[in-house]
């Protein structure tokens, strides 16, 4: 079985990435791109799905960390007889994608092992395995994967073995590289000049970031997470870097993250913005225009790191799964209506016009077009920000995003003397405003709820003030927060909504752990309402579940004490970023978003 999910660290080339486990294997690697088939797929399935593992043949205790400011990992065994110490990279991608994984002896001699079991589509493919020169080949159908090294390795058991020993002072590299396998052999590489240009390329990137503030440490892993899950051919940032891991241990609540949401934009791009990160904001904002643009009625929820559209789903039965779930590739949930996307959307380049980003190009009059949509169809039920499978719904958060829309779009001709129909938007966002406050708030229990007409909660409502819809001091914000506490506040961490039997919300069966962002917005509106020694502790209480290496998944099961959901996940590390910027004092995206709608 696979490694707890904190267990894992992150390596990646800005085009896919890799996680490895503190014990020395790689369990999961998908070439070229972050949605292609994994070649190693044991973090869904077992060894036979496919590792690679470099540790001690004994017994040994392990620590581990990233080299300063980069994505260079170090993994350090020590044993009775010495220390090594495993340094994994991925270089800047040229031509292919290549893992180096340098074994350095630092203290007394170890004996190591090496196992490497290649199985391409995701663990459902053994390949032919042969030498050529002095590099071991391995081929399948459309992909092939050369491993080179000074070790000497054997076949055994349909894979590669090697037994070595490392003493003070040695370097010894391995070096796999994909490449489809119709192309010739890939060029040798040197490992440690490698590691060099990979240093000095996460270095370099850092050296833009603006972020002096109070928990710095934190701010940079995150932002350095952020970079690891772009694709940088095209600016696109995927959710994860995994599919299927669950956020219920043993349930049906998995699925494929490996794609570009739209609602990430507008938390994403402002969060790159306010540190210091132009080019990348520039280029997600080039990607969300490139894929969104067409007919506004066939706008989707997510996208392919290219923009591609199709993202059929299906069920990967080979593999056994994470802790006995189901392994989907795709996400069928591309096809459902999210209307507050649209709002996200308007947000987003609203931000990043207000940020100096290039304002005269065709952006707004697609926005034009996306706001005929929202005029025509904000009264329509959709599935929501939580991508429900139970059936459409009046979601209150989907109407506080069309609300976002219209206000954005006044402010944009307001500010930018952009040319559009703004007293007709005006009486739009006054009527969709009306709406939510007679329809979405109980007026009894004093709280916005989950859907017109319910009784049910959502913690999606804590964007009532984030957005600028409502002050934070305001009794409706007030209320919200309060039944929040009360009833989706959990050891500290906010549940996503209410999950019960009789509940056919989602579709699914209830329970998953707390979702992370959401207590991240918790502390933004206890920071917003001027409690900010509850938003301090909040906000240090998701800082402790970090793992060694700093990185958070999208919950945590506050029963199990455990990491769940995929790994690493954007939508807890951008809010990680704006909340150290809101609690240290310095202008934040969730500041600057908040006062939006109260101009």
């Amino acid at each position: 079985m696979a490694l707890p999910i904190e267990d894992y660290a992150i390596i990646a080339d800005t085009q896919t990435s890799a996680l490895v486990g503190r014990n020395g294997s790689i369990d999961w690697l998908c070439v070229p791109r972050f949605d292609s088939g994994a070649i190693f797929a044991a973090l869904l399935g077992d060894e036979e799905n496919g590792h690679w593992t470099i540790a001690p043949e004994g017994e040994s205790t392990t620590k581990r960390r990233y080299r300063d400011e980069t994505l260079v990992l170090e993994t350090e065994f020590e044993t009775s007889t010495g220390l090594v110490r495993l340094v994994d990279f991925m270089p800047p991608r040229t031509e292919s994608p290549s893992v180096i994984r340098l074994v350095e002896g630092v203290r007394g001699e170890v004996d190591m092992s090496m196992v490497l079991r290649l199985r391409f589509d995701y663990g459902h493919v053994v390949p032919w395995v042969y030498k050529e020169r002095n590099d071991l080949v391995a081929v399948a159908g459309p992909d092939a994967a050369w491993l080179s090294t000074p070790v000497e390795t054997r076949g055994e058991n349909l894979a590669t073995h090697a037994n070595f020993t490392v003493r003070a002072g040695d370097t010894i590299p391995f070096t796999l590289t994909w490449r489809p396998s119709h192309l010739t052999a890939p060029e040798p590489i040197d490992p440690v000049h490698q590691l060099g240009v990979t240093e000095g390329y996460w270095r370099g990137w850092v050296s833009a970031c603006t972020y002096e503030g109070e928990w710095r440490d934190a701010v940079v892993r995150s932002l350095l997470t952020l970079k690891a899950l772009t694709y940088a051919p095209t600016g696109g940032i995927v959710a994860a870097a995994t599919t299927s891991l669950p956020e219920k241990l043993g349930g049906v609540r998995n699925w494929d993250y490996r794609f570009c949401w739209l609602r990430d934009a507008t938390i994403t791009l402002q969060s790159l913005l306010f540190s210091g990160f132009q080019s990348e904001a520039t280029a997600w904002r080039k990607w969300l225009l490139r894929a969104i643009a067409g007919n506004p009625a066939e706008l989707q929820i997510m996208y392919g790191v290219a923009g591609e559209r199709r993202l059929d789903e299906y069920t990967a039965d080979w593999l056994t799964g994470y802790d006995g779930n189901p392994v989907r590739i795709g996400n069928a949930a591309a096809e459902q209506f999210q209307l507050d996307v649209y709002g996200e959307v308007m947000d987003a380049l609203h931000q990043g016009r207000r940020a100096g980003l290039k304002a005269d190009d065709p952006a707004w009059g697609l926005q034009v077009k996306l706001m005929e949509f929202v005029e025509q169809h904000w009264m329509d039920p959709d599935e929501g920000i939580w991508e429900v499978r139970g059936g459409s719904k009046q979601f209150t958060h989907s109407k506080l995003m069309a609300w976002v829309a219209a206000d954005r779009a006044v402010k944009a001709v307001e500010e930018f003397a952009l040319d559009g129909p703004v007293d007709r938007w005006r009486r739009l966002r006054d009527e969709i405003r009306a709406d939510i406050l007679e329809k979405g708030y109980d007026t009894e229990r004093r709280t916005f709820t989950q859907f017109y007409g319910s009784a049910e909660l959502d913690a999606s409502l804590l964007m009532v003030p984030l957005v600028g819809f409502l002050p934070a001091d305001d009794e409706r914000v007030i209320g919200t927060v309060a039944a929040i506490e009360e009833h989706l506040l959990v050891d500290g961490f906010v549940q996503r909504y209410t999950q019960k039997e009789d509940t056919d919300v989602d579709g699914l069966p209830p329970g998953e752990g707390a979702f992370l962002a959401c207590t991240f917005w918790l502390a933004d509106n206890y920071a917003l309402m001027g409690r900010h020694d509850e938003a301090r502790e909040t906000f240090e209480r998701l800082l402790a579940l970090r793992n060694d290496v700093g990185l958070l998944s999208e919950e945590y099961d506050t029963d199990a004490g455990r990491l769940v959901g995929n790994f690493p996940q954007a939508f807890s590390h951008v809010p990680l970023i704006d909340t150290a910027r809101t609690l240290s004092s310095a202008l934040a995206p969730t500041e600057a978003r908040a006062k939006e709608g109260l101009r």
